[in-house]
């Protein structure tokens, strides 16, 4: 890692990289569903286009920047996969993601889908996922209340493509499989629904990235993981990944190196603090991120370019030496940086825009 010019930055290790897309894309070959990758996570082109040349049918992202972005870099199958409530503002992004490429919104209100048409003048190729609660309790309805928005779209001459769900209640120690589970009878349950009430449902989408592997036979069919791609420690701490396969690290310099004295604890100061590293922690997590290379090291505090860690030795690093710590939150992390360093499998160093950093509307 002496390569890279300056610490802190993210690196990804490209062969790595490679290997999870690979691996995701033939899951979901295997098991006959559609891979609709969260693009939210990495936020680039580049690695976009790699997940589409492994299979992947489009790209899931979060707002319409996003949309807008990918769309730009060449990828013009996308899907909206949250409840947004447009405006006239948005009208011509919309039409024209529509008109040049496919297209699908996701909501959960009748009155979202009435903004909607009206925003785009009930453009018939802007197609509308409903959004269902399996179990997280954010946003979404329960699948007795999916009707009335479905009569909704056919009433304003719009396309329902299907129903989603984000099973976010598997970010929990051992709760992939139920989250799977509930995810599967909910989106089963919605499309039961919907079809004796006339409304064919097409498209079945789940999958976090925890519960994507755990997806059920007859539920999903399609699955929109993201943190696959690089890995995080919140999935190692998961047991959903291995330490292999985390492609994504933050290089960082030991700034300060104090020994046990007095009531101070032995610990270790690196230059990576919350403005690389984010400050998503789970009441689960056992500190701020993890230590490559040191599995029982822990990040204990982060100051905003400070990160306080307790060593897994009394032979501390010395000042100067070069660590890679894995972020808690890939994809808060990736938000934070305006490039990566990519490290291809020969250790040549290039750098890669994080094009859709902040494009949070």
């Amino acid at each position: 890692m002496e390569q890279i010019p300056h610490t802190p930055a993210i690196v990804v290790d490209e062969t790595i990289l490679n290997a999870n897309i690979s691996a995701m894309a033939e899951f979901a070959a295997t098991h006959n569903l559609q891979l609709r990758p969260h693009a939210k996570t990495h936020k680039m082109g580049p690695v976009a286009h790699k997940q589409l040349a492994a299979g992947s049918s489009g790209l899931s992202v979060a707002t319409l920047g996003e949309a807008q972005y990918f769309f730009n870099a060449g990828i013009t199958d996308l899907f909206i996969a949250y409840p947004v409530w447009a405006t006239r503002n948005d009208a011509q992004l919309l039409t024209r993601l529509a008109d040049d490429g496919t297209l699908a919104v996701a909501t959960d209100s009748v009155a979202a889908v009435h903004q909607l048409a009206d925003v785009t003048d009930e453009h018939p190729g802007v197609e509308i996922m409903i959004e269902l609660n399996s179990g997280h309790h954010r946003s979404g309805v329960f699948p007795d209340q999916v009707v009335p928005i479905a009569q909704a779209i056919a009433q304003r001459n719009m396309t329902l493509r299907g129903v989603f769900t984000f099973p976010g209640h598997s970010y929990a120690p051992g709760a992939h499989s139920t989250a799977a589970l509930d995810e599967a009878r909910v989106l089963r349950e919605a499309k039961h629904i919907l079809e004796n009430a006339g409304y064919p449902t097409e498209v079945l989408s789940g999958g976090s990235s925890p519960s994507a592997t755990a997806t059920v036979t007859d539920g999903a069919t399609e699955i929109r993981p993201g943190v696959y791609v690089f890995g995080d420690a919140q999935q190692l701490e998961l047991g959903r990944i291995g330490w292999d396969d985390i492609a994504l690290s933050v290089v960082t310099t030991v700034v300060s190196s104090q020994p046990a004295h007095r009531d101070a604890p032995a610990r270790i100061i690196v230059d990576a603090g919350s403005k690389i590293l984010a400050t998503d922690k789970a009441p689960w997590a056992t500190g701020h991120g993890r230590v490559l290379g040191h599995p029982d090291a822990r990040i204990i505090a982060l100051s905003e370019h400070h990160g306080t860690i307790l060593w897994d030795s009394d032979r501390l690093p010395a000042v100067g030496t070069r660590l890679r710590v894995i972020p808690n939150h890939v994809c808060v992390a990736v938000n934070l940086v305006d490039e990566v360093f990519l490290v291809d499998h020969d250790g040549a160093v290039s750098t890669w825009s994080v094009g859709a950093r902040g494009k949070n509307a």
